[in-house]
């Protein structure tokens, strides 16, 4: 009977996530916080709204934790209360809890990582995805979300791409079927912008994209897509996902077998330039 009520009960936690109804700690902590710098400066939560230029509504929503903030958000209240900076320390965490539950360990190992492999068969990777694909794609989402989480969502996909240009420069390789690339998510226009913005970051010092050509016939990325990351330690890590749940790997036999058919895939999709020709004809054919 304990294991069945530990199911059900995971299951509502995730439902009401799905929802929007389980807020993130991180966001009840940072409103706490911003209610404490609010009334040591003697502000209402009126005044502190007209002062950065929000509602009172949304000061509101923020201090009570329904409501993550925003980067301006939170540079403007950090400025007007004389924070020194303690509120953007916090940007990070709640940022990184707008992501889906499952992702968020992996998130903190990618923020931090030396190099990271991509193996994608289905769609474009989530670092070189546009806004309006990633917001299409979480619109299709089953059970459907409700648009203040498909916002979210999309934020926080965007903000991972700031590992593309993270100084130190980490070493970034993705490999992509030509099948994601030319199944269309969104409109015609969606998916130009989306393939020119493929180009955009395959053509930074720091990030490779090959094409794995359709047709190419079995290969070792049958299996679904992962990840292989090294961590600034020097640890090598693997991450797979399907269907909602995700998994890091650690064990290093484990993590070494995923390597090993990452330089296999390598091997036998196409070569930087050859990938990079075949994505210019497809924004040339529409």
């Amino acid at each position: 009977m304990s294991t069945v009520r530990e199911t059900r009960s995971g299951r509502a936690a995730k439902a009401k996530e799905e929802g929007g109804g389980d807020l993130p700690g991180a966001w009840a902590a940072y409103g706490r916080l911003l209610q404490h710098l609010r009334k040591r400066a003697g502000l209402n939560q009126q005044q502190l709204g007209e002062a950065i230029d929000y509602s009172m509504e949304q000061v509101a929503s923020v201090e009570q934790g329904r409501r993550p903030a925003k980067a301006a958000f939170t540079r403007a209240a950090d400025r007007v209360l004389e924070a020194g900076g303690v509120l953007e320390v916090l940007q990070d965490e709640v940022d990184r809890a707008k992501l889906p539950r499952f992702f968020r360990n992996f998130a903190l190992i990618e923020a931090e990582a030396v190099s990271r492999f991509d193996y994608e068969p289905l769609l474009v990777p989530g670092l070189l995805q546009t806004e309006a694909y990633a917001r299409a794609l979480f619109s299709g989402h089953c059970p459907p979300l409700n648009e203040e989480i498909i916002d979210q969502r999309t934020e926080a996909r965007l903000g991972r791409q700031k590992l593309l240009a993270r100084v130190p420069l980490p070493e970034l390789s993705f490999i992509i079927n030509e099948e994601a690339l030319r199944d269309p998510v969104g409109s015609p226009e969606v998916m130009r912008a989306q393939w020119q913005r493929v180009l955009e970051v395959a053509a930074l010092r720091n990030v490779e994209v090959q094409v794995m050509p359709a047709q190419r016939g079995f290969h070792p990325g049958k299996n679904g897509a992962f990840v292989v990351v090294e961590t600034h330690e020097h640890k090598h890590l693997a991450y797979f996902e399907s269907q909602g749940v995700g998994c890091v790997v650690s064990e290093p036999t484990d993590v070494s077998t995923f390597a090993l058919r990452y330089g296999k895939l390598r091997s036998q999709a196409l070569n930087v330039e050859e990938s990079a020709r075949l994505i210019e004809r497809m924004v040339g054919e529409t």
